[in-house]
């Protein structure tokens, strides 16, 4: 039988799609008599609040179906959100949504790769800026990687999503 987790995030990934955005993360945690339900979105460009109000309606509706009630006994708290800077780059959608941002990359033979990602051409090459040049990597050979909180960005100007120069 899968986890609480697990079959949300089943029941959750085609609405939430439907909606245009991406199911990140579903987490369910007890906290006292009620649950917490933390779904976590994202899509291309971000989301704004009221993507977050629509994914949070649709959640809801789901949620409160008979199937999906037996997997949350008792009253909960539904928390829709998008992910944090912190969050691990390990799909390629991830990549492409930190282009123009400065990673942190631990390779899998262990060097460290940090710059600022340039292009994502494909979902098996992703090319970064560091200061020794350009450098091209597989996501697949990456352990992990975090995007760099920056305070001065040089380019931060709100992102131009399209596609004109």
């Amino acid at each position: 039988m899968s986890s609480p987790n697990q079959a949300l995030q089943d029941a959750l990934a085609g609405p939430l799609s439907e909606l245009g955005v991406d199911l990140e993360d579903v987490v369910v945690s007890k906290a006292g008599r009620r649950h917490v339900v933390r779904v976590v979105i994202d899509r291309d460009g971000g989301v704004d609040l009221d993507t977050v109000a629509a994914a949070s309606q649709r959640v809801s509706e789901i949620l409160d179906q008979p199937a999906q009630a037996a997997l949350l006994p008792g009253p909960f708290v539904l928390e829709v959100t998008s992910p944090g800077v912190d969050r691990p780059l390990t799909e390629a959608r991830h990549w492409r949504r930190a282009r123009t941002r400065l990673v942190k990359a631990t390779m899998r033979d262990g060097t460290h790769i940090e710059g600022r990602v340039t292009d994502v051409p494909a979902d098996d090459h992703v090319l970064i800026a560091t200061e020794s040049g350009e450098v091209e990597v597989d996501p697949a050979d990456v352990q992990s990687a975090v995007v760099q909180v920056e305070f001065n960005r040089p380019d931060a100007a709100p992102d131009d999503d399209s596609g004109e120069e």
